[in-house]
């Protein structure tokens, strides 16, 4: 089976529980990964939103030697940024994204940075005038712009000033369970039209009221494709980072997703989709 994990936050679990990439127990180590016949992934840095600039800075410095300790560059993992504190306030420190070949940042975590407000912030202000100058210099960059977290004002700020498709890599859909990290049908619709994607994700909170169940994830995924996701829905696990369903507890069970869409009567054509081609494609446009 072939797997593209859009956000996975095992690279940060890694170095804040010293535990090992290869075989330690983490919910995507290299020994799992490797039973893939196919996978690729976004390894997220998360950025904490009580990190002054020069933690944030340290913290990247700690997960470059990390990809660098285990050649995760020669594989086919990509390294992602979750929260725009790492800029501070000076855009140049963009720089430092480009030079490590991170490919997507995530704008904010849950609250407010120096880019604009988090899912979390109440009357939200949405996009800074320096969040503005970091939109244009990330694209400028190719950097992906990631609006999970995102404040709604947030979200359609950018929407009126970016020029490339942007995405949300783990945010489930708001009709189905209503959650501030989850997204409108409006925003979902705004990404499928520009060409961006969306990664369904299996924390808990993220699914449904309680007891969240395989069942949830599958709620979430056919929602969005009835809105026309078909090239744009994928998965975003957040494995590592948030609590999990009990069904999917590591990578190694998302495997049981698939054979739940199958017997959803989903053809597999389109669930290689959901589950690799979609965000490979999008990758290798880049």
């Amino acid at each position: 089976m072939n797997f593209f994990d859009l956000h996975c936050d095992c690279i940060f679990e890694s170095i804040d529980k010293k535990k090992s990439l290869i075989d330690g127990d983490l919910c995507v180590n290299l020994d799992k990964i490797s039973k893939f016949k196919e996978y690729r992934a976004c390894f997220a840095v998360w950025i904490p939103d009580d990190f002054s600039f020069q933690e944030s800075i340290d913290l990247f410095n700690n997960a470059i030697n990390k990809f660098k300790e285990y050649e995760l560059g020669k594989s086919k993992i990509l390294l992602s940024v979750e929260g725009g504190k790492i800029l501070g306030d000076d855009i140049s420190n963009i720089n430092l994204l480009k030079k490590n070949n991170v490919k997507a940042l995530t704008l904010t975590w849950n609250g407010r940075c120096n880019i604009g407000d988090g899912c979390h912030v109440e009357n939200s202000l949405g996009i800074t005038h320096f969040g503005k100058k970091v939109v244009n210099e990330l694209e400028n960059n190719n950097i992906i712009i990631d609006l999970s977290h995102s404040s709604e004002k947030l979200f359609y700020d950018v929407c009126e000033i970016s020029s490339k498709p942007f995405i949300c890599s783990h945010s489930n859909a708001k009709s189905v369970h209503n959650h501030v990290r989850n997204i409108s049908d409006d925003q979902f619709k705004i990404i499928v039209k520009i060409g961006g994607i969306v990664g369904v994700n299996f924390c808990k909170d993220f699914l449904s009221e309680k007891n969240s169940k395989i069942e949830n994830v599958f709620e979430h995924i056919d929602h969005f494709m009835s809105l026309g996701g078909e090239n744009s829905v994928c998965i975003g696990s957040d494995f590592d980072g948030s609590e999990t369903l009990d069904e999917i507890k590591d990578v190694l069970d998302v495997y049981k997703l698939y054979e739940f869409l199958l017997k959803k009567n989903y053809q597999e054509k389109t669930i290689n989709k959901i589950f690799y081609e979609n965000a490979n494609n999008f990758f290798n446009n880049l």
